[in-house]
């Protein structure tokens, strides 16, 4: 059972200090961490339309493939950050020269990866022995095309003096189309179909600035957080022994859980919790919304069982994404907090979810983003007290097995 500690959550934090472009003029910073989280958002939706004539064991497992392979890529990423993009593609087309280059990278990251066990084993394997054609890499790569191609659009207007703005318009046009045999894919390429206005959406997110009344460095965003949140609760999961449909549901639930903010924008606890009856209120607004914008565009156009995960996910059945559940046929059921499901409801075949556990994994990025900026000079009198009461709140969690004094203890 891994221990998580101090440095690997500062390796997942350390994509929110990435700039991405940045040889171009851009209307706004693009950040890795950003670009992962909707990377990985396109990843869950083309999963889920790739695996509906699988059988379930199948499902499960290619999910678990595309999480880790897109926490291997993302690992990968954040040492070779320097690399243009066709420079990278040139050496990949030398098979020494590549795997001198992963030698070197996975020699960087063994300090922080190693004690992971398993997931360090597989994590080698994939960047010295994969292959290309696998399912699970095919949609990670159409995935990653299309958050990067997402962002090219946003600077291609400001950039027309570049001349290499037609040439990389016109690869990123030219190699997602030979992605179309996905399931899916045509349907996220039509700008007008629902699956598109989704994938769409969330990359807007990118621009919802966390903690807006408090300036920080780096300044998160709601898409950038909703990745930390994702890859926290996969390692922690892990840590716990989670069967492997429920470390995959807790991935993704990480990944969806603020979606509603989409459309409230990031509101803060304490205004939420200045009128008692304003998170209800908020949380109707949002559900209606979600109908309204999202879900039922998605059902008009047969992506009814997509819409099934997605509210599974948000917890939209038991009340709250931070709500343990489980399957029962087709019925989701509330399960009696952290224990129960530890003990009663940790196999594939319930389909189980975390609640708590996510909840610590929220509060811990929070955490994190409080204490980056405090310890990079920029601080205030909310982010000191922030950091104070998420440390308080953590510390004081009945989830023992997660070891969170020790954890934070570290960051004294």
């Amino acid at each position: 059972m891994p221990l998580i500690r101090k440095g690997l959550l500062q390796l997942i934090f350390s994509g929110a200090y990435l700039l991405r472009w940045n040889d171009k003029l851009r209307p706004t910073e693009l950040l890795e961490i950003d670009k992962q989280a909707h990377k990985m958002l396109l990843a869950c939706l083309l999963w889920h339309e790739n695996t509906r004539k699988l059988d379930s064991e199948k499902g499960i497992a290619l999910a678990r493939d595309i999480i880790e392979g897109g926490l291997f890529d993302y690992f990968y990423r954040l040492i070779i950050t320097d690399i243009k993009p066709p420079v990278f593609y040139k050496i990949k087309e030398n098979p020494d020269h590549h795997r001198q280059l992963s030698e070197y990278v996975l020699n960087r990251l063994e300090p922080v990866l190693q004690p992971l066990g398993s997931f360090w084993q597989r994590m080698r394997c994939w960047h010295l022995e994969g292959d290309e054609n696998e399912l699970s890499r095919r949609i990670l790569t159409a995935a990653h095309l299309y958050a990067s191609q997402w962002e090219f659009k946003v600077i291609r207007p400001l950039n027309s003096f570049d001349d290499e703005m037609e040439d990389i318009g016109q690869s990123f046009v030219e190699r997602l189309n030979s992605f179309r045999d996905l399931a899916g894919m045509q349907a996220i390429l039509t700008e007008s179909s629902a699956l598109a206005r989704l994938a769409n959406l969330c990359g807007q997110l990118r621009f919802q600035i966390r903690w807006t009344q408090a300036p920080r460095i780096p300044a998160t965003s709601v898409l950038g957080h909703m990745f930390i949140v994702a890859a926290f609760s996969y390692f922690f999961s892990l840590s716990v022994d989670a069967c492997t449909a429920r470390a995959n549901n807790n991935f993704f639930c990480g990944l969806f859980h603020d979606l509603p903010e989409l459309l409230t924008r990031d509101i803060i606890s304490p205004v939420k919790q200045s009128v008692d009856s304003l998170p209800r209120i908020i949380k109707q607004y949002e559900e209606a919304e979600l109908e309204r914008r999202i879900f039922k565009p998605l059902r008009q156009e047969g992506f009814a069982t997509l819409v099934e995960r997605i509210s599974y996910y948000l917890g939209l059945e038991v009340g709250s994404e931070f709500q343990e559940c489980r399957r029962e046929g087709d019925r989701v059921v509330a399960v009696n907090g952290f224990e129960a499901l530890q003990q009663s409801c940790n196999a594939d075949a319930l389909d189980p979810k975390d609640g708590q556990m996510l909840k610590v994994c929220d509060w811990l990025a929070a955490f994190l983003e409080a204490h980056s900026s405090i310890r990079n000079g920029v601080s205030s009198p909310h982010l000191l007290e922030a950091r104070a009461r998420l440390r308080a709140t953590l510390c004081e969690s009945p989830l023992e097995c997660l070891q969170l004094e020790a954890l934070l203890a570290d960051f004294d």
